[in-house]
């Protein structure tokens, strides 16, 4: 009797502990939650969402309707009452058949309800389908609405869309399972753990709230991501030159270069050995140059179009020719930067300049006449908001498009992260992409502002051509051997339009390539993975459904397919070069300087 009281004594006291540690931890984390929200660098709001005109047409379209087809309306309203009373009447019945069975439940598969306490459990399942049933009759009802231009129903059906994610039960404490027996399990400590995740993500991007995806801990640059051996040959104000030290014994006489895109830092090509498109290509037998860009500060708002060409492009072929003392190198353009080198391929054109012997554009867009999914945010009010931002910043802060693209997929960006880390306490994975995800770049103002305007907005490059550098630049121009890799389910650059801008180059020796997956995994996609496969057809005059109907699957990766069209393209096999042969000075070990710095520093 004796032992078992004091044992009850012991946990008693145990908990009181337990809850006067949490309670202090709570206390510190308040002092730091107001610290950081009193200090919040604030934003444009227009770039939180539309303005209310969208939501007065919406409501003038649907009273427009109900007034001319007042049944259809009440058939909605009827369906959805029914559901719901047919759903409520259910719910009671199997509580008082059984009090602890719940209804039958007929939705489909969902992710965010993979906990069989969904199914089972009375009081969730009721609020799922009730959920679902309620996320269903909003979309309905966009769905319905017929007296809206296009673009302005598809902006309607994305921030609906974004309503209705943002109200999934999985996002709230007191009806997501997972995170309450969480907290019983851990006696409160989860949530503090979440808290805690949650202040430090706010801390680290000033007050505003981007959901950190990896474990920032985990990685390193140079030691266990990017860790290709090379080095820094040449730096402007713009870039950093990456020469890779070679690892064969001979290599193709013609060098190869890549721009990756200025949004984000060039590692997604050399993540780890084991899918590094850069270990790869030097293991294939080329001299490898990479355009390491400069992440912008304020001081670099006036910086512009015409000098990511002058003194990045160009100035990086320049030094790739000096270095190797060729005369022609081959490059590659990834995302907006193979948007970019279609205006250099142009520039170079006009001014009799043959140094680029072919171009290779990964996922890149020079086509923005369907705008996609990316509509929504190059309305007039949304690119007004990033216009006023830039002013006032000298820049466009990279957590802005974070956020941007995060919504795209919110669930698995934004909602489903934010679960696991604020609510159940996790560490984030330690995720290499997802690291390299959340390492972005900013951009600068005017640069952001002459690419939104002028060549997503205008769409001036494929619709009459693009003025720069005193030149007027027109894809037409394109005319050196191109081949092209666009992916299946790219949400960012979609492959039809990626298509439908190499349709328009002018170049007569074509190659493109569509690969299964999207952005980044259908490019970072090496063959040791035997994962994706690839589409093929050598008829570029067919639309673009009609030249998938009429494709080539293979499966595997590209890369060798894209190796085998380079090889032919890169001249003979001589002895290897090592960066720093002759009297070129190196200036620093790969990865360089400026990949390691921070958009928020």
């Amino acid at each position: 009797m004796t032992t078992k009281t004091t044992g009850q004594d012991h946990n008693a006291e145990a908990s009181v502990t337990r809850m006067a540690e949490n309670l202090k931890k709570v206390e510190q984390l308040t002092e730091r939650l107001t610290k950081v929200m009193a200090n919040r660098k604030t934003h444009q709001a227009s770039l939180d969402g539309p303005n209310q005109e969208l939501f007065a047409k919406a409501g003038q379209a649907m009273l427009s309707e109900a007034l001319v087809n007042p049944a259809k309306l009440m058939e909605q309203q009827m369906g959805y009452w029914s559901k719901t009373v047919t759903h409520f009447m259910e719910a009671q019945q199997a509580l008082v058949t059984n009090p602890m069975q719940a209804p039958e439940d007929r939705t489909g598969k969902d992710r965010r309800f993979a906990n069989p306490m969904w199914e089972t459990h009375p009081y969730f399942n009721f609020v799922k389908q009730q959920y679902l049933i309620n996320a269903e009759a909003v979309s309905a009802a966009v769905d319905s609405v017929t007296d809206m231009e296009p673009h302005e129903k598809q902006r309607l059906a994305y921030f609906s869309r974004q309503i209705i994610d943002m109200m999934s039960p999985t996002n709230f404490l007191a009806t997501n399972p997972d995170a309450l027996q969480r907290a019983v399990d851990t006696e409160g400590e989860s949530l503090i753990k979440g808290l805690e995740n949650l202040i430090s993500d706010l801390e680290a991007n000033d007050g505003e709230l981007i959901v950190r995806l990896a474990d920032e801990k985990a990685f390193e640059l140079g030691r266990n991501i990017a860790t290709s051996p090379g080095k820094v040959v040449f730096r402007n104000r713009m870039f950093e030159l990456i020469q890779y030290a070679p690892t064969t014994e001979k290599v193709h006489k013609t060098p190869l270069l890549i721009f990756p895109p200025w949004i984000n830092k060039f590692y997604i090509l050399d993540l780890k050995e084991q899918n590094s498109l850069v270990k790869w290509v030097t293991d294939q037998g080329y001299t490898l140059f990479m355009v390491s860009w400069v992440n912008p500060d304020p001081s670099y708002k006036d910086v512009g179009m015409e000098h990511y060409v002058e003194e990045g492009y160009l100035a990086a072929i320049n030094e790739v020719k000096e270095i190797t003392g060729e005369k022609q190198i081959n490059a590659v353009g990834y995302c907006i930067a193979g948007t970019t080198l279609s205006l250099t391929l142009s520039l170079l054109k006009q001014r009799g300049d043959t140094s680029v012997k072919s171009a290779t554009f990964f996922t890149a867009l020079t086509d923005f006449s369907d705008q996609g999914e990316f509509r929504p945010f190059l309305t007039d009010d949304f690119i007004e908001g990033i216009e006023a931002e830039t002013k006032d910043k000298g820049m466009l802060p990279s957590i802005i498009m974070a956020r941007t693209f995060s919504f795209l997929r919110s669930n698995d960006l934004v909602y489903g992260p934010a679960v696991k880390s604020y609510m159940m306490g996790e560490t984030p994975p330690a995720f290499d992409l997802l690291y390299w995800n959340g390492d972005g770049a900013n951009l600068p103002a005017k640069m952001a502002m002459q690419y939104l305007r002028g060549l997503c907005q205008g769409n001036q490059l494929a619709d009459g051509g693009y003025d720069l550098l005193g030149h007027h630049l027109v894809l037409d121009e394109v005319d050196v051997p191109i081949c092209a890799i666009a992916c299946e389910t790219d949400h960012i650059a979609p492959w039809k339009d990626s298509y439908r801008g190499i349709q328009k180059m002018g170049a007569k020796d074509k190659t493109f390539i569509m690969t299964q997956s999207g952005h980044i995994a259908g490019i970072v996609n090496p063959p040791s993975k035997g994962k994706y496969g690839h589409y093929t057809n050598d008829d570029l005059g067919l639309d673009y459904q009609a030249w998938l109907e009429g494709a080539h699957f293979t499966e595997g990766s590209w890369w060798p397919r894209w190796e085998k069209w380079l090889k032919k393209r890169s001249g003979t096999m001589i002895p290897a070069r090592s960066p720093g042969d002759g009297k070129r000075k190196v200036l620093g070990d790969a990865p360089g300087d400026y990949v390691a710095r921070k958009a928020n520093a």
